[in-house]
């Protein structure tokens, strides 16, 4: 539990004083037993008097209060310590999630990574609560309980003592099994996220395929799969407690009857015999409290390293020096340098690949799906690092410039990007200190300007979760203002223009041409007629380069780009 140690240290002098009132209020709990005991035992048959009986009743009254008081104070505390522990917890979690790369998210899934921020936190939040609640106050009535009644009566106390190590052995072995099991369960939480992350971005496809039934039985399945790993990690840590309080109740019954054997015998008195089971009654729910503590343990152990994996997953995609990859003088804007590139090793998916575009001008991407069209646009980024080559950007290797200045490079539209729930203004604007002028005109330029101030809140109109009260089209010219709107220096824009009718398309490359100057340009599409107009034109197969070149030169001399547009244009040059 190191990684939560780091959490925990700065609540240190909190914990600190809040166990130590736990502690306080354990002990005078420890006290009641042993009072009623005095009372029974000596007050009631030699003192006789009701004014002592009051006196000693209202000392016991005062110690439940005093209890109930440091308990209430010490839980609020624990209540605080877990709330701002778990809370950083899930900050850097949420952060380390947002910094991995996307080979490390590709490694960890994002359904996974999901559970983690919630499902994993929770559990270990609720540990840390319980640990400052239980964990000193269970073992102290454990402990304190077996001092006080070997004082009282070792006899009887040996009736415990004998009791104990098999309800810790129990504790141990079962203890043993849970790390891996409740691990398990995580594992199946991740699947089942999967699945419903899926039918819910999916649902209007899987209700116009009547597909509901069969994912509905898909659902069951890692439900069922779910429901059997939380079934076997729920009856092995379960067992503990029927156990525990067979073995208690069995220790309190031989309590009993030696205990009454003794008090016939004379031996002890009726008073301890009383406090005796009190005793025995704290020290039941205290090896309970223990159990509990374990079994919090293992679950919370297994989701701490789950969130550790994450948390301290080792920085990708380091900066480089400039002395491994100096800078290259007279070169032009953007170079690919005979780049190779595979998400999995032996299947190359971009090979040897080398081409230069000069600053403003607008690189095509054209090709069939899984051509590694968006793939280029990735290493552009450096969302992955090459196999082989390099790629760079003003001459200097996009592996020497460090991600906060390279990625403001950047205005990105993808055709599957997000809209989240909030006004038009704020989704153009995404956080960024823009004007409102600089919004507007992004807006025109993509051609959203006149459906934005149709509706009748304009700019200030609420949009649903993921732009569902938007349409296709309307969704993506949203994106592509959104990419423009901070004047970057590279415009990607990877298929964001294909729920677009000819004429938006073509009033919107337009706009772009006459509006956007200056602007290095990549337009990964499927249309002909978006890329047609480009300085420069990629035909990719299967991850290589089958042509290159202008749009005249590759209806001559590439016979793959010369069938999509006979396909898509009937051979038409188009304007």
């Amino acid at each position: 539990m190191k990684f939560l140690y780091r959490y925990l240290r700065p609540f240190g002098k909190a914990m600190l004083l809040g166990l130590s009132i736990k502690c306080f209020g354990t002990l005078i709990e420890l006290a009641l037993p042993y009072i009623l005991s005095h009372i029974v035992d000596e007050v009631v048959p030699h003192d006789g008097r009701l004014s002592m009986i009051l006196v000693w009743g209202a000392a016991m009254v005062l110690c439940a209060l005093l209890a109930m008081l440091a308990n209430v104070k010490a839980n609020r505390m624990a209540s605080r310590v877990a709330r701002d522990g778990a809370e950083r917890i899930r900050h850097d979690l949420f952060h380390r999630t947002m910094t991995l790369s996307a080979s490390q998210i590709d490694a960890f899934t994002v359904p996974s990574l999901e559970a983690r921020i919630t499902t994993d936190t929770y559990n270990v939040h609720a540990f840390i609560g319980q640990m400052q609640r239980l964990g000193v106050r269970a073992p102290l009535l454990l402990v304190g309980g077996i001092f006080v009644t070997l004082v009282m009566d070792p006899f009887l106390s040996l009736i415990m003592l004998a009791v104990m190590p098999m309800i810790f052995c129990a504790v141990y072995l079962v203890s043993r099994c849970g790390s891996r099991l409740y691990a398990a369960v995580q594992r199946s939480v991740d699947g089942m996220i999967r699945v419903v992350r899926e039918d819910a971005q999916g649902i209007r496809v899987i209700k116009a395929l009547s597909r509901v039934e069969k994912e509905h039985e898909r659902y069951d399945a890692v439900n069922r799969r779910l429901v059997k790993a939380d079934r076997r990690a729920a009856l092995t840590m379960g067992s503990v407690n029927p156990i525990m309080n067979l073995l208690m109740n069995l220790g309190i019954t031989f309590v009993m009857l030696l205990g009454a054997y003794r008090v016939l015998d004379g031996q002890t008195a009726p008073g301890r015999i009383i406090a005796f089971t009190q005793y025995f009654t704290m020290i039941s729910n205290a090896t309970l409290s223990v159990t509990r503590i374990f079994m919090l343990y293992t679950k919370s152990a297994a989701s701490a390293r789950r969130i550790a994996e994450v948390v301290d997953a080792p920085k990708d995609l380091a900066v480089l020096p400039e002395s491994e990859f100096p800078p290259r003088e007279g070169e032009p804007y953007l170079v690919f340098d005979d780049v190779s590139f595979s998400y999995l090793p032996g299947k190359p998916l971009i090979d040897r690949l080398s081409f230069s575009l000069q600053k403003g001008q607008t690189l095509g991407i054209i090709g069939s799906t899984g051509s590694g069209k968006t793939t280029l646009t990735h290493l552009l980024m450096r969302f992955y690092d090459v196999n082989g080559g390099a790629v760079r950007i003003g001459g200097k290797d996009v592996r020497t410039i460090p991600e906060e200045t390279l990625h403001t490079l950047f205005g990105v539209a993808m055709q599957n990007d997000f809209l989240y729930a909030d006004t038009i203004r704020e989704n153009i604007r995404f956080g960024r200190d823009l004007p409102d002028e600089a919004v507007v005109r992004a807006a025109k330029i993509a051609q959203a300007d006149p459906f934005i101030s149709a509706l009748p809140d304009g700019y200030d109109h609420i949009l649903a979760q993921k732009g569902a009260n938007l349409s296709g089209g309307q969704k993506q010219r949203l994106l592509i203002a959104r990419a423009l709107a901070a004047n970057p220096e590279i415009l990607i824009l990877d298929d964001s223009s294909s729920a677009l009718d000819y004429r938006t398309d073509a009033n919107l490359r337009a706009a772009i041409a006459k509006e956007v100057t200056g602007v290095t340009s990549v337009v990964v599409a499927q249309r002909v007629s978006s890329v047609k107009h480009a300085d420069l034109i990629l035909v990719l197969e299967d991850g290589r380069l089958a042509g290159m070149g202008k749009h005249e030169k590759l209806l001559e001399t590439c016979a793959i780009y010369r069938e999509i547009s006979d396909s898509q244009m009937g051979g038409a040059i188009l304007d």
